[in-house]
């Protein structure tokens, strides 16, 4: 038998013991084991904070994130792998789809939040602060990488989203993991962590694995690192009082499972779709993953009225529920984990019926469907009905972790939110209801104790993520016996393995230190128009002083006509009596379009599009006959991503300042966003002068860097696809799916290289064509010629399109980027470039 590995220190290996056996869920069988004896755990950490962290340090935010984006792809392309192990933990295919996809989207969704991060290692948070009148002394806070390790003590229930929704947020923050999964379904994890390692997308020593449980781990942790912990709130609060975790101040985030309570609205009475919805609701989060959820609702709230009809309901519901082998289609559920944990909810449904009585299900009885029940960890759906939840204790303290739940009355909705708050925190409540007035006051009043709380109804249930499913974007954790920690939650999530620092200093060298342009920093004067520049060269603190210009009476009232704003200061001077204004006054934004006008440079160059404005302020009026002059200076940079039909390219922020020339005051200032497109340094420009020289370096026996092609097979091919680009051929289909086309066309303008060995559609695999010309030299005169036919058809056809077999319809200048792109993988592919 296979023991499960472990991935430390650079290697793959094994607990040095015999093991302890691990069994399927579904069959019983013992197909693998756990060791974890051996293993150099201070070593372990120390090659995290060393090897790991010190390359995610040096990564920016852009870097991490597109790493984790990569990594996404690549793991969801070998997802079916994961789904056949999955099965034996005795996930149905949906609930393998919680946990497998929904990990590779905790990947996606961490990843996206890159473009709200500077593009840099570390973060610059808030806003900067003066700390002197004078305005040459401030402060602002940044936030760097943790130089430790983020230790994930992980559940058994969700292996692959459990390891990778805690991962992908340290590793956004530049920290590096050792993840310990649940040894009864580590074998998935394992497996995932596999398919990590052998990607090579990560840096070596970014994620470890130990797979299995070790007492030890804490003892060496440092100030420096990150605990996380999800499982048992009472294996959570052992942990949170480790000595070593007091004694060197190491941040602990505790997710435990909860009492979650999901509260039926008294509007929403039978034959209301909200009274639907809540059974629908109920019966998904007791049977998904057979209740083995932290997020489950394990109280079912309703008005004392409802009972009855929620109960029937909710038991018509679970009926229909196949329970079974959860390879099969029609198996709603399948098994718990194991056979311990079968037996700990046993125990629990037993001590909660000595205040509940049992109303649907059988501790005793369960029927499957291509399962034998002595040797799978099977149950049976339990609902539980407490008729008096204010005198019954052991309803809101003790959690049956699997398909169990527990309905409860009350009387109006103060009575509601009290039973919600007896289960002293949880990590989700919920309300079915479509008053958004009990909504309203269900939430405000229950907030304290829950850490999410959804409002279902009729408007969002279409698009409802559902009471039990934690957002990458959301807080995931709660008060109180929910463990009082919180993971994910977007930027929130990342900044908690980031440590804030609040920074003094001068505007210039806060300037330097953050990235970001202080006001009142020393200028960096612009040796040209900063709009000449390409993305690369700009940098904060880049600036430009325009020349003047005077404001006149015409000015104004064209302005006014224009946009058809004609507010009194602007266009009635016989009214200012009272007001502010003491002469006809320019408008505010006449005010930030004449500083565009000074400060914008016509011509053509890096600098794309207008993206946007922010932080825009008008420090007082400006009237007739006032001259101001501009000061344009880079404040910021912003990384993007480019995946439509346009050139890559970054965000400057440019911080305009409009001053009264009379005097120097700043009377406007606003922040204006400018798309500028990023050097292309890739490709080489292929023209007639300098094709001769690159093409007299062929020769007949030059071997090709990848591929089978010859030389002449090589340019025959081009010759070809120049008949394509000039028009002579034309009779064929588009190969590239409609799907994809408009994706794949947008990709002609990035300048990212061809991938060696892209195949030509009308060529066949591992097979060359037979050859036209009799020798090389007549090939490369034959190529030349259709070129030339090729530049000649779009100086007579400037406004043509003709269609390409990969990339569909193009114009001229697409045309152009192809035949860059397409030249340059050739010729350096025979080395001549």
């Amino acid at each position: 038998m296979n023991k499960i590995q472990h991935y430390v220190q650079g290697q793959w290996t094994s607990g040095k013991e015999e093991g302890q056996p691990i069994l399927d869920a579904v069959t019983g069988e013992a197909f693998t084991s756990i060791a974890t004896e051996g293993l150099d755990i201070p070593g372990i950490l120390n090659y995290g904070r060393t090897k790991g962290g010190e390359k995610l340090r040096k990564m920016t935010f852009q870097e991490r994130g597109n790493m984790l984006k990569s990594l996404a792809l690549y793991l969801t392309k070998r997802k079916e792998q994961f789904y056949e192990l999955s099965y034996r933990t005795g996930a149905t295919r949906v609930d393998g789809w919680i946990d497998i996809e929904g990990g590779f989207g905790n990947l996606f969704a961490n990843a996206s939040l890159r473009k709200l991060f500077p593009n840099q290692p570390y973060h610059v948070e808030g806003e900067p602060i003066d700390l002197s009148r004078g305005g040459r002394f401030m402060a602002h806070h940044i936030m760097v990488p943790k130089r430790g390790v983020a230790v994930h003590i992980n559940a058994f229930n969700f292996p692959v989203w459990g390891m990778l929704e805690k991962c992908a947020v340290n590793w956004m923050a530049g920290v590096p993991a050792v993840v310990l999964p649940a040894p009864s379904s580590s074998y998935l994890a394992e497996a995932v962590a596999k398919e990590i390692i052998a990607s090579g997308i990560l840096p070596e020593g970014a994620l470890q694995i130990i797979n299995g449980t070790v007492k030890s781990i804490l003892d060496t942790v440092e100030s420096q690192d990150v605990v996380t912990f999800t499982g048992s709130a009472k294996t959570g609060r052992l942990l949170k009082a480790h000595p070593r975790l007091i004694q060197e101040s190491v941040p602990f985030t505790m997710e435990a499972d909860s009492l979650n309570a999901s509260i039926l609205g008294e509007d929403a009475v039978p034959g209301t779709p909200e009274f639907d919805l809540f059974i629908k609701e109920v019966r998904n989060e007791m049977t998904v993953k057979a209740g083995q959820k932290c997020t489950a609702i394990r109280r079912i709230i309703v008005p004392e009225n409802l009972v009855e009809d929620v109960q029937i309901s909710l038991g018509k519901a679970l009926d229909k529920i196949t329970i079974g082998d959860p390879r099969l289609k029609e198996v709603r559920m399948g098994a718990l984990v194991s056979h311990q944990q079968v037996q700990a909810v046993r125990d629990s449904v037993k001590d909660l019926a000595k205040e509940a009585q049992i109303v649907y299900g059988n501790l005793d009885k369960i029927d499957t469907v291509g399962a034998d029940t002595s040797k799978g960890a099977f149950m049976s759906p339990v609902v539980l009905r407490s008729d008096h939840p204010f005198q019954n204790n052991v309803i809101h303290e003790r959690e049956a972790f699997g398909p169990v739940s527990t309905i409860m009355p009350y009387k109006d909705l103060d009575e509601a939110i009290q039973l919600a708050q007896m289960g002293k925190g949880s990590l989700v409540s919920s309300i079915a209801t479509n008053n958004d007035k009990i909504a309203k006051d269900y939430v405000i009043n229950a907030a304290s104790h829950h850490g999410r709380i959804l409002v279902l109804n009729r408007e969002s249930a279409k698009e409802s993520t559902g009471h039990g499913s934690p957002l990458p974007y959301l807080v995931h954790g709660g008060p109180g016996r929910a463990g009082g920690g919180e993971e994910m939650g977007g930027m929130r999530g990342i900044k908690h393995y980031l440590q804030r620092t609040a920074i003094q200093g001068s505007p210039s060298t806060l300037t330097e230190i953050t990235g970001i342009y202080q006001q009142n920093a020393k200028y960096k004067e612009a040796d040209q128009h900063p709009f000449k520049y390409h993305w690369e060269d700009i940098e904060p603190g880049m600036s430009l002083k325009t020349h003047n210009r005077t404001f006149t009476d015409t000015d104004i009232i064209n302005f006014a006509n224009l946009t058809w704003d004609h507010f009194y200061a602007h266009t009635d001077i016989t009214s200012l009596d009272g007001s502010i204004f003491e002469k006809r006054t320019a408008h505010g934004y006449f005010i930030i379009s004449a500083a565009a006008g000074l400060f914008v440079y016509p011509n053509k160059g890096p600098v794309a599009a207008n993206y946007g404005l922010e932080d825009c302020r008008f420090l007082r009026p400006l009237y007739h006959n006032d001259t101001v002059y501009v000061r344009l200076t880079c404040k910021q940079k912003v990384d993007r991503d480019v995946a439509s039909a346009e050139h890559p390219s970054g965000i400057v922020k440019w911080y305009v300042e409009v001053f009264d020339a009379e005097d120097d005051e700043k009377v406007a200032f606003a922040t204006i966003l400018t798309m500028v497109q990023k050097k292309q340094e890739i490709f080489t420009e292929i023209t007639s002068e300098n094709l001769e020289d690159l093409l007299s370096q062929l020769k007949p026996e030059t071997k090709p860097k990848w591929g089978i092609m010859t030389p002449q097979h090589m340019i025959e091919h081009l010759e070809y696809t120049y008949k394509i680009a000039s028009g002579e051929i034309q009779d064929f289909e588009i190969a590239t799916p409609e799907k994809i086309l408009e994706k794949v066309h947008a990709s002609l303008y990035n300048y990212e290289k061809f991938p060696k060995n892209t195949m030509f559609p009308s060529l066949e695999k591992n097979k060359l064509e037979p050859l036209k010309h009799p020798d090389l030299e007549t090939a490369i005169e034959k190529f030349k010629e259709q070129r030339e036919k090729y530049i000649a058809y779009f100086k007579e056809h400037p406004d043509a399109t003709l269609n390409n077999m990969v990339f569909g319809e193009m114009n001229r200048y697409e045309w152009y980027l192809l035949e860059r792109k397409h030249l340059n993988h050739h010729f350096e592919q025979f080395r001549i470039l």
